[in-house]
């Protein structure tokens, strides 16, 4: 449902994503913002190809838009749909506007067809219907712009950093288990034992089918550096780290991430994460990274916060999940 351009911006156009020559454009207008509003990320088209090529809840033909002027994108955003498994539906979104186009209700635009179309799209929900947006501390505008339509943030998570020239310590897995690598005929299984392992997490909406061929299409992942531990021919935990090139090249740094840490319910409490942890932490400082990073949820049930701080962790920038309840007026 595309929305009139603003009169003070003559040539702005809505519209629906074009397809991969529009992945330039928009991994453009993310580097701006990434820079103004110190977000610690950077995207790739690669991603954006994953993201959009295997998209597990969202349709990109509906829930992707992008703004251009004169042919050069200016801002886009995303919103995706789920339902939790208990009950409540989810509209996540995000929004990103160029820093040279801001000021304009561009993203006030945005934000009121990403609405539209949560309004729009009903999953079967006999719970609450909820809008949704994480919003790094660095995002002023963005928080502003949520809290003027009535958000409020009710969850947080924090991105955290291990310095790699600190001793890292040797832990022993617990009894009965092994490390083995991971060949691709594991993959499927350290998959839906992660699946399994991450339906404890708070917001927790069932993975479909789609989100298994984007694991195994994310550009960074590199197996020789996933521990996985096996009881037997179970999958009982893993940490699958991996390196981001381009990132590291932007920020002139050498940070691997041990991210996906996951483990199965029978097999918590035993130590058996921050071993894998540490062995995590061992490869990436083999294959020269000097520091290792991860993204928490600050209240994760399983008391992962803890965990990562006694490994050396440290949190260095925090999140806001930003919350409004689908059809409650905005402020």
């Amino acid at each position: 449902m595309p929305l009139p351009a603003p009169p003070t911006i003559p040539g702005l156009r809505f519209r629906p994503l074009g397809g991969r020559r529009d992945y330039a454009g928009m991994v453009a207008v993310h580097r701006a913002c990434a820079e103004v509003d110190g977000l610690d990320e950077v995207v790739t088209e690669a991603e954006l190809a994953n993201f959009v090529e295997n998209a597990d809840s969202l349709d990109p033909s509906l829930d992707i838009t992008l703004a251009d002027v004169e042919g050069r994108a200016v801002a886009y955003s995303w919103i995706s749909h789920r339902l939790q498994t208990a009950g409540d539906e989810l509209h996540f979104h995000r929004g990103y506007v160029h820093p040279a186009w801001r000021r304009r209700g561009l993203g006030a635009a945005m934000l009121h067809q990403m609405t539209r179309r949560a309004e729009a799209c009903r999953l079967g929900s006999v719970g609450r219907r909820f809008l949704q947006s994480y919003i790094a501390d660095g995002e002023v505008s963005a928080a502003a712009l949520l809290s003027s339509r009535g958000y409020a943030p009710v969850r947080y998570s924090f991105k955290m950093v291990r310095d790699l020239s600190q001793p890292i310590p040797d832990l022993p897995l617990p009894s009965g288990l092994e490390v083995r690598p991971a060949e691709a005929a594991h993959f499927r299984a350290i998959w839906e034992a992660e699946r399994e392992a991450f339906q404890d997490h708070w917001g927790y909406a069932p993975w479909p089918e789609e989100n298994y061929q984007r694991f195994l299409a994310f550009p960074h992942y590199d197996p020789s550096l996933w521990r996985v531990a096996w009881d037997g021919d179970q999958v009982a935990g893993s940490v699958l780290s991996y390196i981001h090139p381009e990132e590291n090249s932007e920020h002139g740094r050498l940070r691997g991430y041990t991210e996906d840490i996951s483990v199965r319910r029978p097999w918590r409490r035993r130590g058996l994460a921050s071993a894998l942890i540490a062995r995590s932490l061992a490869a990436l400082k083999e294959r020269g990274m000097t520091e290792a990073a991860l993204e928490v949820d600050s209240e994760n049930p399983t008391g992962a916060l803890r965990v990562y701080q006694r490994l050396g962790f440290t949190a260095i920038w925090r999140r806001s999940l930003f919350r409004r309840a689908l059809g409650a007026p905005a402020a």
